[in-house]
């Protein structure tokens, strides 16, 4: 399979097929890369919602600008923040590596000690701007994979987060919403399927030095 020929099959559907469904072992694929994606010291400061329950699309589809692909679309993926980072966090992934590679104290004190100090010098709203930063890198991974896999997804920004918010809950979860992705299959209707991709040359696009 030709990356640059799923890229290229790739859009943003418009028009989801509701009869067709992702396969559980899809879904996984996309929960793996997500948990994958790489972010800013490896501190995953981003949560990804999965919702499959149609209902519960239909009531997110008026705060989304009515745009049918979330309650179309087989699941609909939702990339949240934290609200803030603390220094817990910091102290939990550090354990974590801990853990997993069996890495000395001496080694990893400095390190944790540079990321604790680093966010304790940010506002509330630099902290959440650098994780909404990784939030993006995690849905261009999403996509990536999904053009991959043969699953078609529309990249949203059009929304209402805190509507979201409040009717899933992520409140009390300590998470604010920032990006949609609808998965599935596009409809054999889906006028824009068919449309070429609208790019610059390469030679405009990329410099090389």
């Amino acid at each position: 399979m030709s990356i640059i020929k799923q890229l290229e099959w790739r859009y943003a559907t418009k028009k989801f097929d509701s009869n067709k469904k992702l396969s559980n072992k899809k879904l996984d694929t996309l929960k793996q890369a997500f948990n994958l994606t790489a972010t800013s010291f490896g501190l995953q400061t981003i949560k990804l919602v999965v919702i499959e329950n149609e209902k519960l699309r239909a009531s997110l589809v008026e705060h989304s600008f009515n745009q049918k692909q979330v309650l179309q679309a087989s699941h609909l993926l939702i990339i949240c923040i934290q609200n803030d980072i603390s220094e817990h966090d910091v102290i939990s992934y550090y354990n974590n590596i801990k853990t997993i590679r069996d890495t000395s104290e001496t080694i990893l004190k400095p390190y944790r000690e540079g990321l604790i100090s680093m966010m304790q010098k940010m506002t509330v709203l630099e902290r959440q701007q650098w994780s909404k930063n990784q939030a993006y890198i995690a849905l261009g991974n999403l996509m990536t994979v999904c053009a991959i896999e043969g699953i078609d997804s529309c990249p949203m920004e059009g929304f209402m987060p805190a509507k979201y918010d409040e009717l899933l809950g992520l409140q009390a979860k300590g998470l604010k919403s920032i990006l949609l992705l609808p998965v599935g299959y596009r409809a054999n209707d889906d006028m824009f399927s068919a449309f070429q991709k609208v790019r610059m040359p390469i030679n405009e696009s990329v410099i090389e030095l």
